[in-house]
Order: C-alpha cells, then sequence, then structure tokens
C-alpha cells in the first residue's frame, strides 16, 4: 500500500471511530483560541506574540488535523516555538484544563476523547522541552516551575 493510500485509511478509521472532522476540528480550534484569549494566564503569552490571529488559527487547524486525523497538513515545528517562551507547568495545566472542557463542549464524547488523550501527550512533551530548553532534566513526575531550585 502507499503512503497516501495508507495515511488515507488511517484518516478513515479514525473518522469512523470518532466521528471527528475538519469542520469539528476548525470549531474545536476557534472556540478554544477565543478562550485562550480571555484567560488572565494564557492571553498575555499569546499576546505578545500573535499580532494577527488568522494565520495562527488556521496552522492550528492544520496542525490538529494532522494530530487527530494523522492528514500530514502541519508542517511546523512545534518545540522550537515553545522553547524560548516563558511558561512553565502552570501554563500548561491552564492549556489543558481549557483544551479538554472546550473539546468535552464542542465534541461528541469519543472525539473529544481522542483530542483529549492527544493534547495530553502533546502537553507533556512540550513541558519537558521547554524544561530542557532550560537546562532541567525532569524526572518522572516532575513538573517545570520556572525560578524554581533545580
Amino acid at each position: 500500500m502507499a503512503e497516501a493510500e495508507r495515511r488515507e485509511q488511517i484518516t478513515a478509521d479514525i473518522v469512523a471511530r470518532t466521528g471527528i472532522t475538519e469542520a469539528m476540528i476548525e470549531r474545536l480550534v476557534h472556540d478554544f483560541y477565543a478562550r485562550v484569549r480571555s484567560d488572565a494566564v494564557l492571553a498575555p503569552v499569546f499576546e505578545a506574540r500573535i499580532r494577527d490571529w488568522g494565520p495562527h488559527l488556521r496552522q492550528m487547524c492544520a496542525f490538529w488535523s494532522s494530530v487527530a486525523l494523522m492528514t500530514g497538513r502541519y508542517h511546523g515545528t512545534p518545540m522550537a516555538k515553545h522553547m524560548p517562551l516563558p511558561i512553565d507547568a502552570d501554563h500548561f495545566d491552564r492549556w489543558l484544563a481549557l483544551f479538554e472542557d472546550t473539546a468535552r463542549q464542542v465534541c461528541p464524547p469519543p472525539a473529544a476523547t481522542h483530542f483529549v488523550e492527544r493534547a495530553r501527550r502533546i502537553a507533556a512533551s512540550l513541558e519537558m522541552g521547554v524544561a530542557n530548553g532550560q537546562g532541567v532534566i525532569l524526572g518522572i513526575g516532575e513538573r517545570f516551575r520556572r525560578g524554581a531550585a533545580a
């Protein structure tokens, strides 16, 4: 089976199992970032870096399409973009709380579960990468706190 056919089959299987569509991804991304933009913890981080939300939202739709449906639409470097940010465990916890709540409001349960499982893995990976970028190696179960003694 060619790579494109294999990817299409994987995507079709995920859609059949979860009901996720590109329209659902778009609604999830837009609703989630509307909440982020008014959040006391997360809004300042985004406001300092994003002037035009249109391109960012399109990129996040492509990212979640790739993550949730394995479409391969996203071609970026999330770790490189997050490493220099002034963020730590509190930011990742807030991001996850907002994302999980939004997913459960926007999506049917199988889709919400699919998104949330991936979001949790992404958050853990990015937190570890941000910590490593600050010279902190996290042990199992440890969290990254900026300004905390190593």
